[in-house]
């Protein structure tokens, strides 16, 4: 997996994300826009080609060629490999279709043939796998699983064989690869895991593929980043009020959630912040200088039309989160729920119907809906689609999904955010997002990214409060506060678009 600026930027690049189906389309579109599909498998080749001779010494090479198209970039490949000196060896797990581009590529194969098998997987210092690409309809066993299975070293061409394209999971097996050359577009399962953990390093290949063939697919999902929304920007006539007034609600036990949540609020922007303390308020109190605390009832600050956004869940307890969530939502306001409201609402799902985002991790979720299975982008949609609000379902390929279908996948957050409070923090950024004019979509979205972008700024052995003191430089990464019209992300060349 890919933490760093330049990967992040290759998804800025092409954040459009395309299920196998979607790719398929976009292949078979290829030849009417002027490149023929055996173009695109000559080219395919030469890059996974390029890929290996870039990062490994030629060393006995085993490629494993299947039947399809996947086979035929092998097959390719192991030519152009062997044009170069490689010691390359081909094993075909069947013959390609006849008539097929995959069958003319094996055709133009003059090497040496092994038997597809895992005595000849061991034998070699590396093999490429190019057995089964994203589309996989079947489970992988028998004799490609043991194969896949003996090799010491791998590189995969388009996926590794096994994960599946459009989830992320794995069918049967799925061999660990070093590198996975993919192209044209990542898949979701690039992103989701646990096929983002077995691909390795993932390079995204230019093959020729026109861009004109997403104009008739349409994609619905992109991988998360700022290509895909615009933070707010502070203008010189605007005040505190036209920043947004967060109100967090604050409970009498957990008393640092509320304060983390409210700590990402107001570094993401929000003008004003409260908590609202239902109990405690001397401990509130003693916080950060900037923050407003109120005893006062919740019927009573509602009474405000001016607290517009709310953050209800984090240390708020599961009664207290019962009470309070229809209070909001029937006054008509925005809410972040987290936390306890799914404790509060375990298997009612309808109950949530009215907030703007929710926020689960996968425990919470499957509280309320029911188990994400393997399939958390289809899970994440559903909810959304349930509740009419936007769901961002969090993880280390955390799903941002909206009532509308349109869903991002998260690849900004390393392994070390993973720390009690970090959530807590991320609804708060959402909600100052909010407070500001975001949509939800587009403020949860855009959360994600700052949050795992902050943990990044701050390294290894990060806590979760030093999540809201990294947000300036992430912003300054963004050049928010730029006098520039709309927004420069920092990391593309290309200007910013908005989606969706």
């Amino acid at each position: 997996m890919r933490f760093d600026p330049a990967w992040l930027s290759e998804l800025a690049r092409r954040p459009e994300l395309l299920d196998p189906g979607e790719m398929a389309r976009a292949d078979a579109a290829s030849p009417g826009l002027g490149v023929p599909g055996r173009a695109l498998m000559e080219n395919a080749g030469w890059a996974v080609a390029r890929a290996v001779r870039a990062r490994l010494r030629p060393c006995p090479t085993l490629v494993l060629c299947g039947p399809g198209n996947n086979g035929g970039d092998g097959y390719v490949l192991a030519r152009l490999l062997a044009l170069q000196g490689w010691p390359v060896m081909v094993a075909g797990l069947a013959p390609p279709r006849a008539g097929s581009d995959a069958a003319l590529a094996a055709l133009r194969w003059s090497g040496p043939e092994a038997k597809f098998g895992p005595d000849e997987a061991k034998r070699a210092g590396l093999v490429i796998d190019a057995v089964f690409g994203a589309g996989l309809s079947r489970d992988v066993d028998g004799v490609a699983a043991a194969t896949l299975a003996a090799a010491k070293r791998i590189v995969a061409v388009d996926i590794p064989s096994g994960v599946d394209g459009a989830t992320g999971a794995v069918r049967g097996y799925a061999p660990q690869a070093v590198l996975t050359v993919t192209f044209f577009r990542l898949k979701p399962g690039h992103l989701l895991l646990p096929g983002r953990a077995l691909c390795g390093e993932t390079l995204l290949a230019d093959i020729g593929l026109p861009e004109a063939a997403l104009a008739g697919i349409e994609p619905r999902c992109w991988a998360n980043g700022p290509t895909l929304w615009q933070i707010p920007k502070p203008r010189a006539a605007g005040h505190k009020y036209t920043r947004g007034h967060v109100t967090v609600l604050g409970g009498a036990t957990m008393t640092g959630a509320a304060r983390l949540a409210a700590a990402g609020a107001r570094r993401a922007g929000a003008g004003m912040l409260t908590i609202a303390a239902l109990g405690a308020g001397e401990i509130y109190r003693a916080g950060e200088a900037g923050v407003i605390v109120s005893d006062a009832p919740l019927a009573e600050l509602l009474g405000d039309a001016r607290r517009a956004v709310w953050v209800c869940g984090p240390g708020l307890g599961p009664e207290q989160a019962r009470r309070a969530l229809p209070a909001l939502i029937g006054a008509g306001r925005r809410v972040v729920a987290d936390a306890d409201v799914f404790s509060a609402f375990a298997g009612e799902p309808d109950a949530l119907q009215g907030a703007a985002v929710l926020t689960p991790h996968e425990g919470e979720f499957a509280r309320v809906f029911g188990s994400p299975g393997q399939d958390r982008l289809a899970a994440a949609r559903a909810a959304a689609t349930r509740t009419n609000a936007v769901v961002l379902l969090k993880g280390a390929d955390t799903v941002v999904a909206g009532p509308d279908g349109r869903a991002a996948i998260n690849a900004s957050a390393p392994p070390w955010l993973a720390t009690a409070g970090a959530g807590d923090v991320l609804c708060g950024i959402i909600a100052g997002l909010i407070a500001q004019g975001m949509p939800a979509w587009e403020a949860a979205a855009a959360g994600a990214w700052l949050h795992g972008r902050a943990a990044a700024c701050a390294g290894p052995g990060m806590i979760a409060e030093d999540l809201p003191a990294q947000l300036p430089r992430v912003f300054a990464e963004l050049d928010v506060y730029s006098s520039e019209p709309g927004i420069a992300d920092g990391i593309s060349s290309g200007s910013a678009r908005r989606i969706r």
